[in-house]
């Protein structure tokens, strides 16, 4: 079975789990790891696979597609400055055509043949002449994304209550339903304003939390009957 390393995006600095395969690759390099748009930036942070192990979900673990040179390097540079020129296009466009709609994020395909742009609205949004505005400008196929607020907070990050990086923007890979029976399980105070992130629904650390909580009891009444 191949190693399990961790790599940090080089854009985001969110924690991967990758197969190391046969490539010969130590702490510092930079390698290329398989993502939707075809390819993303990454640094190798640690090559023990005792210290990351093996996830349980198959689908937190993702491949290597290569080690980069100083060419890709530098195309993943030139491709971020592309995508913020983009937002801020896209940012005039929306105004100037008074859409009721916040603009998140865009990213560029590898192959700089698509551009999505990710972003929020209360209810659907007409877009058809922003698109044109787009595909004019930049001369490639354009997709609009419309996303939730969690995933918007997953995709900028932030601090939490606790005074650290967002989990979801940190390491979460996928989003676990979050309830308040969860919280009261825990007999935590309900009170929304404590229990909520920045993106407005209850804090994800609460699910850690109830299965942490979970195995402590678990353990407390085996010593109990012994």
């Amino acid at each position: 079975m191949s190693d399990i390393i961790c790599v940090a995006s080089q854009r985001s600095g969110k924690l991967y789990r990758v197969k190391k395969e046969d490539f010969d690759i130590k702490e510092g390099d930079h390698v290329i790891i398989e993502s939707e748009l075809g390819g993303e930036l990454a640094v190798v942070k640690n090559i023990s696979s005792k210290i990351c192990g093996a996830s349980k979900f198959a689908e937190d673990i993702v491949k290597i597609v290569g080690i980069a040179n100083e060419d890709d390097i530098k195309k993943f540079s030139w491709l971020e400055k592309k995508e913020q020129r983009a937002f801020q296009f896209c940012l005039q466009r929306i105004k100037a055509r008074k859409l009721p709609m916040k603009l998140v994020r865009v990213r560029y395909f590898f192959n700089e043949k698509k551009g999505i742009f990710y972003y929020t609205a209360d209810g659907r949004i007409d877009f058809r002449l922003l698109v044109k505005d787009l595909a004019k400008e930049f001369k490639m196929r354009i997709e609009m994304r419309q996303i939730g607020v969690r995933d918007e907070a997953k995709m900028i990050g932030g601090l939490g209550v606790c005074g650290r990086t967002l989990c979801c923007f940190s390491f979460m890979r996928n989003f676990e339903p979050v309830t308040i029976q969860k919280a009261k399980k825990q007999q935590i105070v309900i009170n929304p304003t404590k229990i909520s992130g920045l993106c407005g629904r209850l804090m994800c650390c609460l699910a850690f939390e109830e299965e942490t909580r979970g195995r402590m009891y678990a353990e407390e009444e085996k010593v109990e009957e012994d």
